[in-house]
């Protein structure tokens, strides 16, 4: 009875853990089924998980702007802006990561679509300049509409790119200094896309400029966390990776520290330009996502980084716009 209970169990199962498997494999990330589908591996390169951040880093710049408006027209810009900073230049991003890292990838994620055999590095190529071009031809458009007499948002979308190219690529190949390559990392999905969605729609200023390469160490901060699976790798190949330096709990707490010592800092900042109310809704923000982190982060980052990810880091993207709506309300940060 027993045996049979359990056979049913497990039957019970298979569908739903296959189920996660390709919901893993179409989001890019570790525990993915394997396919042969093309246009699937294609996805999985681009890893989806990672273009969130950077969505809402465009609909953080417009609403700092001040000049956003629900008008079809703009609608349509922000979502291109989106376009071109996720599925097409975070696509790039990833795409050209896994190119440079498959040797890691071999040790560490075997069954990726490069290591594995399943796609070939000449498509793996084509789907580098396709996106990267393709990125740059929107930003060209976006930059059209606008009417801007110097193109800003193709050059953030050039100075992204670039900092993409390096972050992976030898012979700087920023991601071998943990603190370096991080904090680019932080940059490029934080700072880059807030500052395209600003630029479309207003005027980037250097203050913003400013607060947002600050809130940027947030993100070094969860950057950190996206090297924890990959530690086995980087010991092999000497990648000085945080967690491979300190330890995977001493950088747990690094991670945590930094998230929430900027954004404390952004709490005071919104007090020190009159946006009480919002100082208020960024600390209440900011309470859940400090448990979050003893429940899941602290105690073991190995086994739930992926919860932690998943219960926290909405409260961190929420106090960015809520940063990001007293910014675009405040006659200082604009006045400066």
């Amino acid at each position: 009875m027993d045996q049979l209970a359990g056979s049913l169990l497990t039957k019970s199962f298979k569908p739903e853990a296959k189920g996660v498997s390709d919901a893993r494999q179409l989001l890019g990330i570790k525990g993915a089924s394997e396919t042969k589908n093309i246009w699937k591996l294609r996805l999985q390169l681009m890893k989806p998980i990672t273009w969130i951040p950077l969505l809402w880093g465009v609909i953080c710049g417009a609403a700092a702007s001040g000049h956003y408006e629900w008008r079809i027209s703009y609608v349509i810009a922000s979502i291109s802006c989106m376009i071109m900073s996720g599925p097409l230049l975070a696509g790039f991003t990833q795409t050209i990561n896994d190119y440079y890292d498959r040797e890691i990838d071999a040790i560490n994620e075997p069954n990726r679509p490069i290591p594995s055999g399943a796609i070939s590095l000449f498509q793996v190529k084509l789907q580098i300049w396709v996106l990267l071009l393709g990125g740059l031809i929107v930003a060209y458009g976006l930059d059209r509409w606008a009417g801007h007499s110097t193109p800003s948002v193709l050059l953030l979308a050039l100075g992204g790119s670039f900092v993409s190219y390096i972050y992976s690529a030898p012979p700087l190949k920023l991601k071998q200094n943990g603190w370096l390559g991080n904090y680019a990392l932080g940059a490029s999905y934080i700072a880059l896309p807030w500052w395209a969605g600003q630029a479309l729609f207003g005027q980037l200023t250097w203050v913003t400029a400013l607060l947002t390469l600050a809130y940027s160490l947030a993100g070094l901060g969860i950057a950190i966390i996206n090297d924890f699976k990959s530690v086995e790798g980087d010991k092999a190949l000497g990648l000085n990776s945080l967690p491979v330096v300190f330890g995977i709990k001493n950088a747990s707490w690094i991670s945590a520290g930094m998230i929430d010592i900027f954004q404390l800092a952004m709490v005071v900042v919104l007090v020190s330009i009159g946006q009480h109310f919002a100082s208020v809704i960024l600390v209440l923000l900011i309470i859940p996502q400090i448990t979050f982190q003893d429940i899941w982060l602290l105690r073991d980052p190995l086994a739930f980084d992926v919860k932690y990810q998943a219960s926290a880091q909405p409260f961190l993207i929420l106090g960015m716009l809520v940063t990001a709506i007293a910014i675009g309300h405040s006659s200082l940060i604009q006045v400066l």
